[in-house]
């Protein structure tokens, strides 16, 4: 299956707005998380069906629901009809090859992003899609599958003992927002380090799978951007956006995020360039070591040919040849050839072509 774009057939010929997985199903059964915040208390819970979202969302404490699963076609339409999304919407929120984006009406803010996930040993990174929406007084999550990203926030709430700023549905909003770009840092430099690595190896002679390794950190760097660079213009629409729910206060935290989103993708370009000029510098050194091979045999050659000449013309078979009954000829001979090569020996080395 192809990483950089995934298999649309499913929906091809259908209504727009069609309620229609783009991806794979990646858990057996859905399940529902609910954190409930309050300044003193706190309650998790799991929730057997996103009915309850009908009686959070006007709740007045904050609710941050999370759905892990989103292959179940009922729960999406469902939760669309409870939050009034609009059916298009609810198509991106399936299509899990969806480009990350930002949209806001009068009900919620949404956001689309992509959770990665860079396993080190195999050089490869894994993507996950999360939708974000976020109301008055509460956050819903939705993702493909269940994971540990978001493990030291939860934490985060459980242990601060005046919960003040999550109180507000937008911090704990800023907060997951700022877990996934903390995330892209960390697996930018994951991947920086490697790609530095490679420096040393550049030298050290012509290793065939130091090639295959360019190429690999290639590709992921490619995927990485794919997935990361648009969530700077999510960022940018969001802080112009004046009908969201983020409030004024937190508008410096979304400054911050943003700049460190630009600073993200700024890391990659320069990786992917570093990335390009590895490839080019092990292509110059193949080259390089191949012309110095070449340029052996051709002195040896150049030396060779006019010696093979005289051989040739003192080893064929005519009868009378005038050299052939002089008393010296052979020593003359190697008088001659040991000259020619030596003279040629000299021409080279003066014109430094070795």
């Amino acid at each position: 299956m192809a990483r950089f774009i995934k298999d649309r057939s499913a929906s091809k010929g259908q209504v727009p707005g069609s309620l229609i997985l783009i991806g794979q199903q990646k858990m057996d059964q859905t399940l529902i998380r609910l954190m409930d915040i309050e300044a003193e208390n706190l309650v998790e819970r799991e929730l057997d069906t996103i009915e309850e979202l009908n009686e959070l969302k006007e709740s007045p404490t904050v609710s941050w629901i999370n759905v892990w699963g989103i292959h179940d076609l009922e729960l999406i339409r469902r939760t669309g009809e409870i939050l009034g999304l609009h059916s298009l919407i609810l198509e991106d929120i399936l299509n899990t090859d969806q480009s990350p984006m930002y949209d806001a009406d009068d009900n919620c803010d949404i956001f689309i992003l992509k959770l990665l996930r860079y396993d080190e040993s195999k050089r490869i990174l894994h993507e996950d899609q999360l939708t974000l929406i976020l109301g008055e007084n509460f956050v819903l999550t939705l993702q493909e599958q269940s994971g540990e990203l978001f493990d030291p926030l939860r934490e985060r709430i459980r242990n601060t003992k005046k919960r003040v700023r999550f109180l507000d549905a937008d911090y704990v909003a800023y907060s997951i927002l700022d877990t996934i770009a903390d995330s892209y840092m960390l697996i930018t430099e994951s991947l920086g380090r490697q790609i530095e690595g490679l420096e040393e190896r550049l030298f050290q002679g012509s290793d065939p799978k130091l090639v295959e390794e360019i190429y690999l950190y290639k590709t992921e760097l490619s995927f990485l951007r794919k997935s990361i660079r648009p969530v700077r213009e999510v960022m940018s629409k969001v802080m112009r956006t004046d009908n969201g729910f983020f409030q004024d206060k937190y508008k410096n935290y979304l400054k911050d995020l943003n700049e460190l989103v630009v600073q993200t993708t700024d890391a990659i370009e320069l990786y992917s360039g570093m990335i390009s000029d590895h490839l080019n510098i092990y292509s110059t050194n193949v080259n390089n070591r191949t012309n110095e091979v070449m340029k052996v045999l051709t002195i040896f050659a150049a030396i060779f040919i006019p010696l093979t000449f005289l051989a040739g013309i003192y080893g064929m078979n005519f009868e009378y040849i005038p050299e052939l009954g002089f008393k010296y000829s052979y020593l003359i001979f190697w008088i001659v050839v040991i000259a020619l090569g030596l003279g040629l020996l000299i021409y080279f080395k003066r014109k430094k072509w070795f």
